[in-house]
């Protein structure tokens, strides 16, 4: 393509075409949507969540429709790192966009474990999913937990030379500790927000919808959440933000660059149209051109705040 500066981007080690990415979890390896993308117009692509060893996932019903999303409970299906290297990487290595791996473990020496193994080349960055229990402590999630977070951005960063990008979890009842304490532990980047817990019960059978009980929520109802909790990590931290959460057009993707994110991760709105990410460059080329700014970068952290007392 004829590259567009004014949205190549900076992640740490990163040079992004362009500021948009696929988020994990709704992209797969990325090759599926060769029909509906130019890769070289995509920051990245985030492939799916990726574990040491296999996984089923969940039974039962995985996804369901809610209002203005989507919940899932997927349970990390995958087929394993050393699977993931021997057998997908050699393929989608070869798309002219930055390959990231999302890992997802039980205990930190295994995130470290994780790391050490994605260590090669082709994996251009780890995005770090710290939204799963601790089998070590109890079950308590790694991402609500400051010194878990930590311990888990640590042994991540001690097994890799790669961009290490911690994914937040929501779920938090302040984003600006889990932020800093990710940042304090040397992650190279920020990225949120994953999704929110919800559920969802059939009224007939007074069942909930899903097998687990339980899901992730995501899709157009999050973007306030996600909006406010950018914001927040952007004011506490120095390290780069990625925001995701609810976009779906250029306009959801601007708001996100003015709350503080330096580039936004596209996830629920590709189930529904496969080339949204595509229709969010063009936007957000236009979306520039219309104000006369010269880079997306400009826009970064541009939230106009009132002062107290107007």
């Amino acid at each position: 393509m004829n590259k567009d500066n004014s949205l190549c981007v900076k992640i740490a080690d990163l040079t992004l075409n362009t500021p948009v990415l696929a988020a994990s979890g709704t992209f797969g390896y990325g090759e599926e949507f060769a029909d509906f993308v130019d890769f070289a117009k995509l920051g990245g692509v985030t492939v799916k969540g990726t574990t040491l060893k296999p996984r089923r996932g969940n039974k039962g019903v995985r996804v369901a429709e809610t209002p203005a999303g989507m919940l899932n409970s997927i349970g990390l299906q995958n087929p394993g790192a050393e699977y993931f290297i021997e057998n997908i990487l050699p393929r989608i290595k070869k798309l002219p966009t930055n390959i990231i791996v999302n890992i997802s473990a039980s205990a930190a020496d295994e995130y470290g474990e994780l790391a050490k193994i994605l260590d090669v080349d082709g994996v251009d960055a780890l995005e770090v999913n710290v939204s799963c229990p601790n089998v070590k402590d109890g079950g308590i999630v790694f991402g609500t937990d400051p010194k878990a977070l930590f311990s888990v951005t640590e042994a991540v960063k001690k097994n890799t030379k790669k961009p290490v990008i911690v994914k937040l979890s929501p779920n938090v009842t302040d984003i600006k500790i889990t932020a800093k304490a990710a940042e304090d532990a040397g992650a190279d980047a920020l990225s949120l927000i994953n999704t929110l817990i919800g559920m969802d019960i059939d009224i007939e059978t007074r069942q909930p919808i899903l097998g687990n009980v339980t899901g992730g929520l995501s899709g157009a109802a999050v973007l306030p959440v996600a909006l406010y909790m950018v914001h927040e990590a952007y004011k506490t931290v120095k390290i780069p933000i990625i925001g995701m959460g609810g976009i779906t057009k250029a306009e959801d993707a601007a708001k996100f660059f003015i709350a503080g994110a330096r580039a936004v991760a596209v996830g629920t709105a590709n189930f529904s149209d496969p080339g949204v990410t595509m229709k969010i460059v063009v936007g957000l080329q236009k979306y520039l051109r219309e104000r006369n700014l010269a880079s997306i970068g400009e826009l970064t952290g541009t939230l106009a705040v009132p002062k107290e007392g107007m």
